[in-house]
């Protein structure tokens, strides 16, 4: 693959609108005083246009914030974005990273599926901000976000069942006596004829945080892509919220798009945010237009910045859960920065049978809500867990990379009262572990110590099984599958999909400064996943992004001096 060029962006702080990568600037004090025209290869051409800067609030030796004209050549779309020197108000939940477990103590290892996305977008908005390697601090960078962002070559599941499952046993590219398993679950995509009627509710933010380019007018545009997927059977409702809450529409025919979008169009920020009404007055409309056997959903739009009402955490989450038991599923589109809070955003979704998408581009909400527009709304396994057994005799310790808060206790995953992940049409699940393999102790003199090379281990020769709770969309008691995973799937030459995801996974432990590169710095990890995610037979655009991020943030100039006036 072909290293693409760039021409890098000279703005400090700015954000890119494309889906085609320009490396950021060096931090500076300073927004720039012309035009600056953004050369790409493709899908579009942007030029940045500085207009004057507002005042930050509550802010005191910080540089000029600034906002920015910009026009895109694809879609004709204009916005203003507000250009802010750092994120320091932005509200992150950072877990920390998983260590290894001793097969022997902890063979199970269970957590809810999950096929969010939101963490490789806003990652991208950050390297096209001008982060660097070691900016990241204190930005979520959940793995298994930037691993599940992309689509596998995985097997579809065969006629009648709902799942596909593929796995790979092969070198870990950072620790030379380690192996690295990809699993790959995959669903069946919808056909036409199968999708069921929605009833939609958009849930629209428009209190006065809002009221910036990348907030509500990439928004309304988002929203005008999603629409044109609608038809006639489907019901549209649109619900506002900011100091207070207004039904806009309700139970509109999906096929009436001028007045979908006139409304959509119409809307105007300013206010608080009271979000929790909104969510209350969303859901009334949801299931006053209830459709039986249908995909009934509530979309919600926002920055994640509630001030009225319930605004904590643990509150949303408690008045999610008991909302998502009318069977109106939750899906959280998160837009924004500055003040962006990727905690409301992510427990909204996670607690609401949903799924979490950042938007950082109009491109991104055509990927989300076009391309994989039946993935996104049509849910087919709810409340998904995965349990992994590993067997002894094959390996000593296991670590999962991501996942850390999916995580669930042994027991959780026979219990209906726990809540899993949500997999759409179509959707993939993709689960690393990184594996420290047993050594023969058949020859060990230790008392109390058994051999863990045991008779049924030695017979079978499995690696570990994946067990697989899910609930049909309409149903409350889970069903169970396993699929064991043996010699077979270990080889000395992985495919196309292993070396993508394990890139990405170092990569994502590079951002995290992991602990757990034993023979690699991060800047050694981030140059070992390019020159990997280069090698690749691939043309897809989304992987040549992700090259271009990754080759953006290698060359980065990072050097605190260069950025010392916010200090």
């Amino acid at each position: 693959m072909k290293r693409r060029k760039v021409l890098a962006l000279l703005m400090a702080m700015t954000m890119a609108v494309s889906t085609t990568v320009a490396c950021g600037g060096a931090k500076t004090d300073t927004a720039p005083t012309a035009m600056v025209d953004v050369a790409r290869e493709s899908p579009s051409n942007y030029a940045y246009e500085p207009s004057p800067a507002p005042a930050i609030k509550g802010e005191t030796n910080s540089a000029p914030a600034a906002e920015y004209y910009v026009t895109d050549a694809e879609y004709g779309a204009d916005y203003y974005l507000e250009v802010e020197p750092y994120y320091e108000r932005e509200t992150y939940n950072v877990l920390e990273e998983k260590g290894f477990s001793d097969v022997s103590l902890s063979p199970l290892s269970t957590f809810g599926a999950d096929v969010d996305t939101a963490s490789y977008s806003n990652m991208r908005r950050f390297v096209n901000s001008g982060y660097g390697l070691g900016d990241f601090d204190g930005v979520a960078i959940r793995a298994e976000e930037l691993i599940n962002y992309f689509k596998y070559d995985y097997k579809a599941p065969k006629k009648g069942e709902i799942f596909g499952v593929d796995a790979t046993v092969s070198a870990c590219p950072w620790n030379k006596d380690h192996k690295l398993m990809v699993l790959g679950v995959n669903t069946d995509t919808l056909q036409e004829t199968e999708k069921p009627d929605s009833n939609i509710v958009f849930l629209i933010d428009i209190s006065g945080s809002m009221n910036s380019a990348n907030k509500l007018p990439l928004l309304k545009d988002s929203m005008e892509l999603l629409v044109k997927n609608l038809s006639e059977n489907d019901r549209v409702s649109i619900v506002t919220y900011a100091s207070g809450t207004r039904v806009v529409m309700e139970g509109v025919p999906g096929d009436k798009t001028k007045k979908i979008n006139k409304a959509f169009k119409n809307l105007s920020a300013g206010g608080g945010t009271n979000g929790a009404g909104g969510i209350e007055l969303a859901y009334e409309i949801a299931e006053k237009n209830f459709i039986e056997g249908g995909n009934n959903r509530v979309i919600l739009a926002t920055d994640g910045d509630f001030n009225i009402g319930k605004c904590r955490g643990d509150e949303l989450k408690e008045l999610i859960s008991e909302k998502k038991e009318t069977g109106v599923f939750l899906s959280v589109l998160g837009f924004g920065m500055g003040n962006y809070n990727d905690v409301t955003a992510e427990t909204l979704a996670d607690s609401g049978n949903g799924n979490y998408s950042y938007i950082d581009t109009l491109a991104e909400a055509k990927k989300v809500l076009v391309d994989e527009f039946t993935s996104t709304l049509y849910t087919v396994a709810k409340d998904t867990k995965l349990q992994v057994e590993f067997n002894p005799a094959m390996v000593s310790k296991y670590r999962l990379i991501g996942y850390e808060n999916r995580a669930l206790n042994a027991e959780d995953f026979t219990d209906d009262t726990k809540d899993g992940g949500e997999l759409g049409a179509g959707h993939q699940v993709t689960v690393i572990y990184e594996l420290e393999l047993a050594k023969d102790n058949s020859g060990s003199s230790l008392k109390y110590q058994e051999n863990a090379l045991t008779d049924k281990g030695r017979a079978k020769d499995e690696w570990c099984t994946l067990s697989i709770a899910y609930k049909d969309p309409d149903a409350d008691t889970s069903k169970y599958l396993e699929f064991p995973i043996g010699k077979d799937n270990y080889t000395d030459k992985p495919s196309d999909n292993f070396i993508l995801a394990t890139s990405v996974a170092e990569y994502a432990m590079a951002l995290n400064d992991s602990d757990y590169l034993a023979d690699k710095t991060a800047e050694e990890a981030l140059e070992q996943a390019i020159k990997n995610v280069e090698k690749l037979d691939c043309e897809d655009e989304i992987v040549e992004e992700f090259l271009s991020l990754m080759q953006c943030v290698a060359e980065k100039d990072y050097d605190d001096d260069d950025y010392n006036w916010y200090e």
